[in-house]
């Protein structure tokens, strides 16, 4: 897991994506136009919070949210996801 010095505010969570699938089961290489968007990824940063709802994901943590939630951003030739916790579907 890399150090970010991106801080997410309020209720907000930084995830990075898991890299999406080269193969399936069978073995076919999917070519890039054809890869769906990943669902899952693993918690990098976490931001402070509401004022009365503390956040109930830490760092490290692996989740799974929205197909089309969040905010897509590039910071040091890396690709995360700014979502908010309400966007988190699960912990996995």
């Amino acid at each position: 897991m890399s150090k970010v010095k991106i801080k997410p505010l309020a209720d907000r969570v930084l995830v990075e994506p898991a890299q999406a699938e080269e193969k399936t089961a069978g073995g076919i290489i999917i070519p890039d136009t054809a890869k769906e968007k990943p669902q899952k990824g693993t918690v990098v940063a976490v931001g402070p919070g509401k004022k009365d709802e503390p956040m109930t994901v830490k760092v490290g943590d692996h989740v799974l949210y929205g197909k089309y939630s969040g905010t897509e951003i590039s910071y040091d030739n890396n690709n995360y996801l700014i979502v908010r916790e309400s966007d988190i579907l699960a912990i996995i």
